[in-house]
């Protein structure tokens, strides 16, 4: 192994300098930058690079990735994606990415330390809940793998603890209520549509977002929830008239903008625009519109609309969680709920057991208050015919032996 200096010059009298380690291993020759100008300290990094390189753990692919910045790794990361995930997925990747770039954007990804990645959650989780933080980690850790640079801090970065709810379900009229309010302004069009389309088909937010047209079949009146390459992970949702209804207008909607191909999305961005009288929406219009990429979100009429509707705080996936809950209170089976809802977890399994369980038990409690149902006052008419009951002939239920006698 070979160390060496390297000055790097650049405005008038400003240089910078770090030592280079110089090493083969395997016939594979590699230069590294130890990014400091101490050569105690560059030695030590040179023979853990070294360790690395002969243990398989790096390459010289990954350590050109690693010099990157963090936004050009980003970008880098994101093209060899789409060969792998859904137009759904990447885009979700892509929008978990935003605060990452805004945080580490012209920092080296060889220079990222596990502090800063601390440093990093601590600051997100001042404005965001934990699943959200863990999943743009999980992110900067995919990029930080292909790098070969992950390896060095996972014992010191862990996830989050996430609150155990698995979501919220609405009674009846929270439902009405919700329904009635996202119909009230033409605003809140988009995000009235999107909350019918997921209350009767347990779409989650995303799911909705990169929906087709490919994806809808209107004369057949499904729709197919398309995840990875493979057919085997699709699954199709029949639709019901509601959704139906929606899909319908969403689809009058995009020809009122021009030809409608398979390819393009459901819910198309768009730019609304209002003409106000004071402080109220008079007019309402979508202007460029926009049918080969996805809206990006309905969060602010969401927002307004939830809380119109008195349910502050509501988020838009507890919809799917709603939509499970019914299928679960219809009596339907754990195979049938995952056909239409795709992956649920076990604990999610569980939750929906019990629902079942209580309502097959309000059922059941509803008949003893039927007319004609079994009740005290005709129960000692068939008491004898309990086994075991013949040898306690003194009373039962405090009736006496002469009426049970009576009843033989």
């Amino acid at each position: 192994m070979r160390l060496y200096k390297q000055v790097k010059r650049g405005a008038p009298g400003y240089k910078t300098a770090a030592w280079w380690a110089d090493f083969s291993v395997n016939g594979q020759r590699f230069r590294i930058s130890t990014d400091t100008d101490n050569k105690t300290d560059a030695g030590k990094l040179a023979k853990n690079k070294e360790s690395q390189a002969m243990q398989g753990k790096l390459s010289a692919t990954s350590q050109s990735f690693a010099r990157l910045t963090f936004t050009e790794a980003a970008e880098k990361y994101l093209t060899s994606r789409k060969l792998e995930l859904q137009a759904s997925s990447l885009t979700k990747e892509t929008q978990l990415l935003v605060k990452l770039k805004e945080y580490f954007g012209p920092t080296r990804l060889n220079r990222i330390s596990a502090e800063q990645i601390l440093n990093f959650r601590e600051w997100r989780a001042a404005t965001c809940g934990p699943a959200l933080v863990n999943m743009e980690v999980g992110v900067l850790r995919r990029i930080l793998k292909r790098g070969k640079l992950w390896h060095s801090m996972a014992d010191d970065v862990k996830p989050l603890k996430e609150p155990s709810t698995i979501g919220r379900a609405l009674t009846p009229d929270q439902k009405t209520a919700l329904l009635e309010a996202a119909a009230l302004k033409p605003e809140w069009e988009t995000a009235y549509f999107a909350t019918v389309l997921a209350l009767n088909t347990t779409m989650a937010g995303y799911e909705v977002r990169g929906l087709r047209w490919s994806d809808v079949d209107l004369l057949n009146d499904t729709l197919t929830i398309r995840k990875g390459k493979t057919r085997a992970r699709e699954r199709v949702i029949p639709l019901t008239p509601d959704a139906l209804e929606v899909l319908v207008q969403l689809r009058k909607r995009a020809e009122s903008f021009g030809e409608v191909e398979p390819e393009h999305y459901v819910f198309a961005s768009f730019k609304p625009v209002g003409r106000f009288h004071g402080k109220e929406i008079v007019e309402h219009r979508l202007l460029g519109f926009n049918p080969t990429k996805p809206i990006g979100s309905w969060k602010k009429a969401w927002g307004k609309l939830t809380a119109k509707a008195g349910l502050p705080g509501l988020r838009f996936h507890d919809l799917r969680h709603h939509s499970i809950t019914e299928l679960a209170e219809s009596g339907a089976s754990e195979q049938t709920i995952k056909a239409i809802a795709g992956h649920v977890s076990q604990r999610m399994l569980d939750r929906y057991s019990h629902i079942r369980l209580e309502a097959k038990r309000s059922a059941l409690e509803a008949l003893s208050t039927n007319p004609g149902s079994i009740n005290s006052g005709n129960l000692s008419n068939r008491v004898t015919g309990i086994p075991g009951n013949h040898g306690n002939r003194e009373s039962l239920s405090g009736y006496p032996v002469t009426a049970i006698d009576e009843g033989r």
